[in-house]
């Protein structure tokens, strides 16, 4: 699917913007002067050039305005052809480089209406940040719950129906495409024989068939760190007395099964006794993946179980959704590998005790075209970064003061009516190109991320007649921020759990 900016149509071209703000005073003052001089002189001859002068200044008046920094915006759309299976991978310089690409290529031409799943993943988005904020408060007040019943090709995935990214590994030599999520922790896949599974596009994972697969005793200390990592607490089965876990989505998804280990493989780099989540009973909307890998900080997370291997150092760069984009999650920490334009700037992660196991930063500024947005709210609260979330959510002042400078930068589009949570919207059909303000966010040590014009709008129609700025306002100011994936597309963002820090540079993916 590709939601890129580039509308190829057969209309005429209609990018109409001003360069600077004075434009329009410039030309009214010109005017003025000149007019004064021809009554001076009375003389006749000038009168022609001032009406032409006149229907020039008119003309500007009523052309849109976008000044200060910009980015050039295309308007395309094409639908994905690709396959959501066979992501590529490659060792280089000692870090393994998975193939990520958006999970829009587990559906390929399946989907028949594109805008009604466009608008479903904002509800649905809505639905997991809810649920997120609502863990966040029961981890931060300690509560759990018991439940009785190598570069690895990065593409853009749907985890709930959402916009999120995929990545292909072997577990027992089967190949898996799972969802990557860093607001996870537990790895999962769906077994064979399973109780009740949602439809994949790959085999089901058949424990059966793998002799080093061996089930988690439920008196040991992973099954214990269960609470901890997903909220709720590890069941005691029978015969054998076996781990059993639940995890639940926003949406009232879920998946249930053993905790296991086995053999899993990042492209060519080996993972003996990994402990992930075989399934038996799993349900919601996982765009036709096989399971789920988790990118958290707990003991049970990737991150931590390949510490030995990595050195806790990962990082990716999402791609968009254009038909053939195609990114990169890399396990390790060598930074010659990566592509970048721009030198990385760091900021250190934000200590979290009652919620260690998500990845926290302090936002201290956002600047809009190069206004920078006042607001006392800046610096005074961490942000969680979050790559299974789609669309930023910051506190109701701050957006508010966004909304505002972006509305002032880039007026005299015509509206379009807000949807679910996007309230900022535009009607662009009629255009092939425009200018858009940049959006830069800063973090404490002088970080900064420059948001790519792939992810300053969100397109709810395909012919963007309902095209919205990608940001949203939380419900309440004490509750968390989050800078989601949508923003951090065409960025490498790099985790260094080892040093406490994170990393943005900016990147035009590619996996090659």
């Amino acid at each position: 699917m590709g939601l890129e900016l580039n509308l190829f149509k057969s209309k005429e071209r209609r990018r109409r913007s001003l360069e600077g703000g004075g434009v329009s005073v410039l030309l009214f003052f010109l005017f003025i002067t000149l007019s004064s001089a021809m009554l001076l002189m009375k003389g006749m001859a000038l009168l022609p050039f001032m009406l032409s002068l006149l229907v020039l200044l008119l003309h500007y008046h009523n052309e849109v305005h976008c000044y200060g920094d910009k980015q050039l915006l295309h308007l395309p759309w094409d639908t994905v052809d690709s396959t959501c299976l066979s992501h590529k991978s490659r060792q280089e310089k000692g870090a393994t480089i998975l193939e990520m690409t958006h999970q829009d290529y587990c559906y390929g031409g399946g989907v028949k209406d594109w805008n009604k799943l466009l608008q479903k993943r904002l509800i649905l988005d809505d639905l997991r940040v809810q649920a997120l904020q609502a863990r966040l408060k029961n981890m931060a007040s300690t509560q759990t719950r018991d439940v009785s019943d190598d570069r690895l090709p990065l593409t853009s995935g749907v985890e709930l129906g959402t916009l999120n990214y995929i990545v292909t590994v072997e577990i027992a030599g089967r190949k898996m495409t799972v969802i990557v999520d860093t607001g996870s922790d537990l790895t999962w896949v769906q077994c064979q024989p399973c109780k009740s599974c949602y439809s994949q596009k790959e085999p089901l994972f058949n424990p059966t068939a793998s002799p080093s697969y061996r089930t988690v005793p439920c008196n040991s200390s992973e099954c214990q760190s269960l609470a901890f990592a997903t909220g709720n607490t590890g069941i005691c089965g029978e015969n054998p007395p076996t781990c059993n876990y639940v995890v639940s989505y926003g949406d009232g998804s879920y998946t249930r099964g053993e905790l296991a280990h086995d053999q899993l493989n990042l492209g060519k780099t080996p993972v003996d006794n990994f402990i992930f989540g075989c399934g038996r009973n799993n349900n919601g909307l996982f765009g036709g993946t096989s399971g789920l890998l988790g990118l958290g900080r707990s003991s049970i997370s990737l991150v931590s179980q390949t510490k030995a291997i990595f050195g806790g150092f990962f990082s990716y760069c999402l791609p968009s959704t254009q038909s053939g984009a195609s990114g990169s999650l890399v396990l390790g920490g060598n930074s010659s590998v990566y592509n970048t334009s721009s030198p990385i700037s760091y900021t250190r992660m934000i200590p979290n005790p009652k919620l260690s196991t998500y990845y926290f930063l302090n936002l201290t500024g956002i600047s809009v075209g190069g206004v920078t947005l006042q607001d006392s709210s800046f610096g005074k609260s961490s942000m969680l970064i979050d790559s299974g979330t789609v669309i930023t959510r910051l506190p109701p002042t701050m957006y508010k003061a966004l909304k505002a400078e972006f509305q002032k930068q880039f007026s005299g589009f015509p509206t379009a009516p807000a949807f679910s949570i996007l309230d900022t919207c535009f009607n662009l059909s009629a255009y092939q190109e425009v200018d858009v303000p940049t959006i830069k966010l800063q973090f404490e040590g002088n970080a900064e991320m420059k948001v790519d014009i792939n992810g300053v709008f969100y397109f709810v129609k395909t012919d963007a007649s309902q095209v919205c700025l990608a940001l949203a306002s939380l419900s309440f100011e004490d509750e968390i921020g989050i800078i989601a994936n949508y923003q951090q597309r065409n960025q490498r963002v790099i985790y260094d759990t080892k040093g406490s820090k994170l990393g943005f540079a900016q990147e035009s993916c590619s996996f090659t």
